[in-house]
């Protein structure tokens, strides 16, 4: 494979990195930037597609992220790209304030509490889900009967109440991103243009010197002949 690692990293590295990358969130952070920067297309295009990708962070499909910025890109007419690179505006650093926000605002517009002790007991609502799906899915073939109860209690008081509530921060934090990124993108579209067309233009000037040159000795050519 191309581009496989030569040397593979360790689990527990490769798990601490993705919680903590190599160089720090910073340059992780500047790299991302730097890539949507570079992207072709115009500033409207790549900015849809940002707009995409943080909006998705807002939704509780965690594992299916790429997927839905995908989709939104798409029906935006935004950049792909820039989609799937701004999804990494959600991370092990925001998506605890992501959950919250949604949560509590989710709580809100369907007239449900959300306590600030509630956050303490999702991961054990999380794992209830999953020992459901895990355990329902070996009923199929055994004689077990299937139980709903822990993923009705997570669809209905953590899966519901994201899903709903994280649509207007969503949609905030997907403008915002729009807007400080279409003046940042136009202006670095502007200078790289500007010093490609400086570099034409010294291109340029050297082979018309080059052709000068090579005229004027042409020239001199011919008259030492006669």
């Amino acid at each position: 494979m191309v581009f496989k690692r030569r040397d593979r990293r360790p689990f527990f590295q490769a798990l601490g990195e993705l919680f903590y990358p190599r160089g720090g969130w910073g340059r992780a952070a500047r790299y991302v930037q730097h890539r949507l920067r570079r992207l072709p297309g115009t500033p409207e295009t790549i900015a849809r597609g940002i707009w995409a990708g943080v909006f998705t962070t807002f939704t509780p499909f965690y594992s299916m992220h790429f997927l839905v910025a995908a989709v939104l890109a798409r029906v935006l007419n935004g950049n792909l790209l820039a989609a799937l690179l701004a999804t990494f505006f959600g991370n092990p650093l925001t998506y605890l304030p992501i959950g919250v926000v949604s949560l509590k605002t989710g709580h809100f517009l369907l007239g449900t509490e959300f306590e600030a002790g509630e956050t303490k007991t999702l991961g054990r609502k999380f794992a209830d889900a999953g020992a459901d799906l895990w355990h329902n899915f070996f009923a199929i073939f055994t004689d077990d009967v299937a139980d709903w109860h822990g993923l009705t209690i997570f669809y209905d008081e953590v899966f519901y109440p994201y899903l709903i509530g994280g649509i207007l921060p969503g949609i905030i934090a997907g403008t915002v991103a729009y807007y400080l990124s279409v003046p940042v993108i136009r202006a670095y579209q502007k200078r790289r243009s500007a010093r490609f067309q400086k570099k034409i233009m010294q291109v340029r000037a050297m082979a018309e010197e080059q052709v000068a040159r090579t005229q004027v000795e042409q020239a001199q050519n011919d008259s030492s002949k006669t």
